[in-house]
């Protein structure tokens, strides 16, 4: 059973990992509209904007050597990011013209993260 000082280890990395998936964004010109929105039962790691288009992030922290990367948005994740999304945009008054997903992979290796973007991956 993990201790109690893994778990807040794990939570400072996903974290940390998504503070480098928003910085990554910003600098490609994306406004963080959110981090963390919990609604719907569910939670947005991030939610960007660039004009009109929307993008809900969903950030996924693995080791290099995780054979487990986007086949952790699963059915029933994206069910209830779906869940979430549509709450967030009900209450989202700003211009949409096009929401899609985006599962942010950050790899842990040895030369450091690497971040792999892969929008509307479903």
């Amino acid at each position: 059973m993990a201790s109690l000082r893994d778990k807040q280890a794990a939570l400072q990395s996903g974290a940390d990992a998504e503070a480098a998936v928003a910085r990554l964004l910003e600098s490609q010109g994306w406004l963080v509209l959110a981090r963390n929105w919990r609604g719907g039962n569910g939670e947005l790691d991030l939610v960007v904007r660039d004009g009109s288009r929307l993008r809900i992030v969903e950030v996924k922290l693995r080791q290099v050597h995780d054979c487990v990367g986007l086949d952790a948005v699963d059915g029933r994740k994206l069910k209830k990011l779906e869940r979430a999304a549509e709450a967030f945009l009900q209450d989202y008054d700003g211009p949409v013209d096009e929401v899609c997903f985006l599962v942010a992979l950050v790899l842990v290796g040895p030369d450091g993260w690497q971040i792999q973007l892969y929008d509307d991956p479903v």
